[in-house]
């Protein structure tokens, strides 16, 4: 059986984790929905410290930072290093009537879980109609 050399596969082959791993480094895979009165924003940080987990506001600016700390051992071999290491860092822009100064954040099984209430000015609202007849006043002249 004949078997085809390519020279090149191998380099394509860890191009190809290398680039893969820079581009995973960079994202963080999120989930955004509406719950009632809040989103929830899920984030997947696996493998995390959760002590250099960073949530900012500023302004209409939500910023969140991670880290993941890959291993020190000066004397190992890899065979395949497919976990990205490094910084994570994510921004979003978010629009008026979110209470971001009461967001709850919790970290668990590695995912980073963002809770943001809708502000109570933004919060819909039903707005009453009064309906009757308008009143009718008596003058004390007509009363006999």
């Amino acid at each position: 059986m004949a078997m085809r050399f390519d020279p090149f596969h191998e380099m394509d082959r860890m191009l190809s984790q290398l680039v893969a791993a820079d581009r995973a480094a960079a994202t963080m895979p999120m989930d955004l929905y509406r719950s009632g009165d809040h989103y929830v924003l899920r984030l997947d940080l696996p493998g995390v410290d959760p002590g250099t987990i960073d949530v900012n506001v500023e302004d209409r600016t939500l910023t969140i930072g991670a880290q993941r700390s890959g291993t020190t051992e000066a004397d190992i071999q890899w065979l395949a290093k497919e976990r990205p290491t490094g910084t994570y860092a994510r921004q979003l822009t978010v629009g008026r009537g979110l209470a971001l100064e009461q967001i709850d954040a919790t970290y668990r099984d590695g995912v980073l879980t963002l809770t943001i209430p809708v502000a109570e000015e933004a919060k819909p609202r039903k707005i009453t109609i009064n309906h009757g007849e308008p009143s009718t006043q008596i003058s004390p002249s007509m009363q006999g």
